[in-house]
């Protein structure tokens, strides 16, 4: 019996003992990694030729899990500017419009939706309309509430320094 009991110490002090590898902290004893967030500018003007709607291809890999945000340069007060995160809805006596996209693994959509008559807008509303697109990596996805955050909360999560210019 003191054998038994001697061959089960010296097994559970091996067990005990034992580490996998080190340095491996991701998913399935992958190495993690450092997640980058990748993101673009764009300006689109809406008409009724491009039926009041854009969409632009990524240019970089966007995994199937990964989530899209946009923003709306919303206005410019003292030289800041103040992004909005879209959907976002104007209010006209006559109806609604609603800034708004959607996305696929490839490429983002941009369109204008809402009761208005688009084409009695001023073009203030519909030309030169600049948007900010964040792509969220997957891994991030479900840890952070992303439906208010401010553009300078996203930037500064995924350390984005700039924009580029499309």
């Amino acid at each position: 019996m003191k054998r038994i009991l001697s061959i089960i110490s010296l097994f559970a002090i091996f067990l005990m003992s034992c580490e996998g590898p080190q340095g491996l902290d991701g998913r399935d004893g992958q190495d993690g990694a450092i997640i980058a967030s990748s993101a673009f500018e764009i300006e689109i003007d809406f008409n009724t030729a491009n039926n009041y709607e854009y969409t632009e291809a990524y240019g970089f890999d966007v995994f199937p899990t990964d989530v899209t945000l946009v923003y709306l340069l919303w206005e410019t007060v003292n030289g800041q500017d103040i992004w909005r995160l879209t959907p976002q809805t104007v209010q006209f006596n006559d109806g609604t419009l609603v800034y708004n996209y959607d996305f696929t693994q490839t490429d983002v959509r941009f369109f204008l939706e809402g009761t208005t008559d688009f084409s009695l807008l001023d073009n203030s509303y519909t030309q030169n309309q600049v948007f900010r697109v964040v792509v969220v990596p997957a891994d991030n996805v479900g840890r952070i509430d992303y439906a208010n955050l401010e553009l300078e909360t996203v930037m500064s999560l995924y350390d984005i320094k700039t924009f580029t210019k499309r």
